[in-house]
Formats: structure tokens, sequence, C-alpha cells
């Protein structure tokens, strides 16, 4: 049946026209790459065979926030910025990424987790939370594994665990044939052309291309270009992740499902509610979240949810 045609308040449609862009430009809805407060202090910590760049800032509970590829620590401020007010705030770039140095080896992800709880150790911190992202996920992972005691919660976002829950599954994903791109010649390739590459990534894997702006792209292009950034990302992580499969099959068998209280975060155009099950493979007490109208690069199309999300969880498990 026709329906008759309604007359409209102009003030209606233009409080609307007015959220409506709102919502488009706000920076809470979008991120850029902003700089930590000046309440952090930043610092090259000697690792096996080099030095790994740290980020620290503030005062009480402690708080690990790891990256993945595409990004570095600099992912994280958003995040960083509420947490200081009430935390001490740990954010490294992991092993030959970001501003962290360019060792040839010890890319295995246990190693790094060794590495981290070094670190962890000069900085007098033996108890903390941990958040982490991509292949932070996969050095949280052995982390957790190898020091549960130390974790007293996990959030863990949007990829999954070499060797564990459906790891072999996700192997045969065409979205992922750059786990194996790597080699003399496709660093050649890449070379002066690494902002390609990682538009690749934040095209195909985001819910909306726009929702990483034109600043956040061209912050980590011109880092993934230093010398060695590139070999160290697909030579070194991505290349040990056979090795890492296995290494996790070993830690699982001999520590089983991880103890501590575990938030598994996937963006809704990506690993979504499936992220909760491929934790509750390897943890047993697992809550799951998803961040609506993301895909996986969750701290920049959606960096309010994925605040909002993560904070809420931490406080709710501090003191554990």
């Amino acid at each position: 049946m026709h329906q008759p045609s309604r007359s409209k308040n102009p003030v209606s449609v233009v409080v609307l026209a007015f959220l409506t862009l709102a919502a488009i430009v706000s920076p809470q809805a979008r991120g850029e790459v902003k700089p930590f407060p000046a309440s952090f202090h930043a610092e090259q910590m000697q690792v096996p065979g080099g030095t790994q760049y740290v980020r620290v800032g503030g005062h009480g509970p402690a708080v690990v926030l790891l990256h993945g590829f595409g990004d570095t620590g600099d992912m994280w401020e958003p995040l960083a910025r509420v947490l200081v007010k009430d935390h001490q705030v740990i954010v490294p770039d992991l092993r030959g990424m970001g501003l962290s140095s360019h060792p040839e080896a010890g890319y295995e992800k246990a190693a790094q987790a060794r590495d981290l709880a070094a670190i962890l150790d000069t900085l007098e911190v033996q108890r903390f939370q941990l958040v982490t992202h991509d292949i932070g996920n996969m050095v949280g992972y052995a982390l957790a594994a190898q020091y549960p005691a130390r974790v007293s919660s996990w959030v863990v976002m949007d990829a999954p665990l070499p060797g564990l829950g459906t790891w072999e599954a996700q192997l045969t994903n065409p979205k992922v044939w750059h786990f194996n791109f790597r080699g003399p010649d496709v660093e050649r390739l890449v070379a002066g052309r690494e902002r390609i590459l990682l538009d690749r990534f934040y095209n195909e894997l985001s819910a909306n291309p726009s929702g990483i702006d034109e600043q956040t792209r061209v912050h980590y292009a011109a880092l993934y270009a230093k010398p060695g950034a590139i070999h160290n990302a697909l030579g070194g992580q991505f290349a040990a992740f056979a090795r890492d499969a296995e290494d996790n099959k070993a830690l699982f068998a001999k520590g089983g499902k991880l103890p501590m209280p575990v938030l598994a975060v996937g963006g809704d155009h990506s690993y979504g509610p499936a992220m909760k099950a491929e934790l509750e493979s390897v943890a047993t007490d697992v809550e799951g979240a998803v961040i609506a109208n993301s895909g996986h690069w969750i701290m920049e199309e959606q960096p309010k949810q994925a605040v909002d999300t993560i904070v809420a969880y931490l406080q709710d498990k501090s003191g554990r």
C-alpha cells in the first residue's frame, strides 16, 4: 500500500546531518598516529644480539602492550594515554621492528618472550596485564605460557596462534599468502615500495580502508622503509612461524591451558566471535568481544570502541 509522505522537521534534518558528519570525521571513530604523552620516556634496552625500543610511563599496576606487523608500538597511543593515568604502561617495539635494532636471528616467539621477561625484570615488573594484537598475540602466548604466574590477565586481538587452534586451516586462507613472502628477490621487489605493500594489508584486511588514514600510512611506511625493517619482518617474524608452531605445541603439551583470564577480541569484518573459540582451545577462562565496523586493524579503525572494551576488562580483572 502506498504510504503518504510525511513532512520533515527542518531542525531534525539539520541535527541528523550534523550527527552523521560527526560520526564520519570524529577523531574518536578513526585513528591517526600521535605522540605518546609527555609522561612516557623511551629507551633502547639490551636483548640478545641487539636492543629493543621500549616506552614506559605512569605508576601503578603494570600493563604490557605488544603490537604486530604493519604497526609498531605507536599503534597503542590511544590506549596508553588512558591507562597511564593509573597504570605503569610498557610498550616495546618488537624485535627488528619500529625503532628496535635489526639483529639477524632470535625471531622465534618463545625467544622474544624470554627477551621481554628480561626487560620486565630490569624494569622491576614481576606481574602484569597483557594486551596484544597480530604477531604480538604470538609473542604474548609464548610469554603467558612460559611465565603464567606473571601474567594476571590477557587481552588478545584478531590473530591466531601458530600450531594451535585452527592454525593449520588458517594456512589455506588465500589472504595469508604473505606468510611465505620473503627472500632476497622479494626484498628487492619491495624496496622503495613499502607503502604499496602496507596498503595491501590496510586495504584488504580492514572493514573500510579509509579507516586507516593517510597520516597513519605514511608514518608506518617510513618505519618499514628503514634498513633491515622489511627483511626482519618477512625473513624474521614471519619466517619463524613454522618453528613457533612446534614451540607452541611443546609449551601446550607441557603446561596445558593457560590459567589467567583471557579476553578474545575480533573485528566483526575479520575474526569476530571466532577469536573466542580460538582462545578457548588454549585457555580455561575466556570471554569474547566483537568490535563493530572493524576489520583486522582494530586500534586504527575503531579506537574508541577498542579502548573502552580493553580498559573495562583490565579494570574488571585488576588485582588478580
